[in-house]
């Protein structure tokens, strides 16, 4: 049976005042569960709190909309706070505690898609929260924290028992958090907007890649990832992931069409994507996609920290390489049909503007 590929919306988990989580499904996505990979979406309102927590999964988050705070704590480490804001990248690797914290009007918003292979459920993530009403030590007696602690039961009580939130919470408008600190940043952030851009075509497109050239730590994550913006009308050129790398795709912005085409040729999803669409292109399948006149804009992980693309447009693509003699033959085509072909697409883009 053929998986579907169709893209989706993401479902609402939890939530309250302070804010919601939302998460795609492997039951209605099934390459999640197939490339074991987990996406979710954290929505913060105004002083809205989501509380320390772990998770299962390696992850890169990227902020999709306003400002905010984030906590970070890695392994045997200190804590790091973070400005956060719309278009920064974090690497999130195993066993980091993280906390978010929105003190603005504006809703901040971050995604997260990351690898989960070793999860607990295969194409989710789960989270381990240190408080709230589902928090771990919920789950242990109250002398076993106490001893873990070295404090009186009645304190124990106190801290386990007083959080009455789950994930999110709203604090009071007067509430301090911690202040963020510029060092914080080096190594852990990359703000996709404002970093140098990788392609860059009139008319075309642009793109940033993250990779452990300019944030390190995506290495031990094992995810690369890129944020790439399309203008109105222009295309993407076919290709592929030449090292068995999965591509996840989130659109941010705007709109397009997309093809799909797999094992013998065949065509396995021709859609329209929209803001807030999810999908996974298969292991080696070739993808194309034509913005709408308002173009279109996503950020995409790939399960490799430095991924290797083959495009089949453009100078830098395979047909270039070949000599014309095998593109004679594997065409079946006059020399003067092969010699346009070869003529055309000169530049090194793969980004191409709308024809006149």
């Amino acid at each position: 049976m053929e998986l579907d590929l169709s893209p989706k919306l993401a479902r609402k988990v939890y939530g309250g005042d302070g804010g919601s989580y939302y998460a795609w499904s492997p039951s209605e996505l099934p390459m999640l569960r197939e490339g074991n990979i987990g996406a979710a979406k954290l929505a913060l309102e105004k002083n809205g709190f989501a509380l320390p927590r772990y998770s299962d999964s390696a992850k890169v988050a990227y902020v999709l909309q306003g400002t905010g705070i984030a906590g970070i704590v890695l392994p045997e480490s200190e804590e790091k706070v973070l400005a956060i804001k719309k278009g920064d990248a974090i690497a999130l690797p195993f066993g980091v505690v993280t906390w978010w914290y929105n003190k603005d009007d504006t809703e901040l918003v971050v995604l997260f898609m990351g690898d989960t292979s070793k999860a607990h459920k295969s194409g989710e993530f789960t989270d381990f929260f240190l408080t709230g009403t589902n928090g771990i030590f919920t789950g242990f007696t109250t002398e076993f924290v106490s001893r873990a602690w070295d404090l009186d039961e009645n304190i124990v009580k106190a801290l386990v028992g007083k959080q009455s939130g789950n994930g999110i919470v709203q604090l009071h408008g007067d509430f301090k958090m911690p202040e963020p600190k510029k060092e914080h940043r080096e190594g852990m952030a990359l703000n996709c907007e404002e970093a140098p851009l990788d392609v860059d075509i009139k008319k075309g497109g642009r793109v940033v890649v993250l990779n452990t050239n300019n944030l390190p730590l995506v290495g031990e994550v094992g995810l690369g990832a890129d944020l790439v913006r399309l203008d109105g009308s222009a295309m993407c050129s076919p290709g592929f992931s030449c090292d068995s790398a999965l591509q996840v795709t989130y659109i941010i912005r705007g709109s397009g069409r997309l093809q799909v085409v797999g094992v013998d040729g065949h065509r396995v999803l021709e859609t329209t994507v929209k803001a807030g669409n999810l999908l996974i292109v298969p292991r080696f399948f070739v993808v194309s996609k034509i913005a709408a006149p308002d173009g279109m804009e996503w950020f995409s992980i790939i399960t490799t920290p430095n991924p290797i693309f083959t495009h089949l447009a453009g100078r830098t693509s395979v047909w270039k390489a070949l000599s014309p003699q095998v593109l004679h033959a594997a065409f079946d085509v006059d020399a003067n049909t092969e010699n346009l072909f070869r003529s055309k697409r000169n530049s090194d883009a793969i980004f191409f503007p709308p024809p006149n």
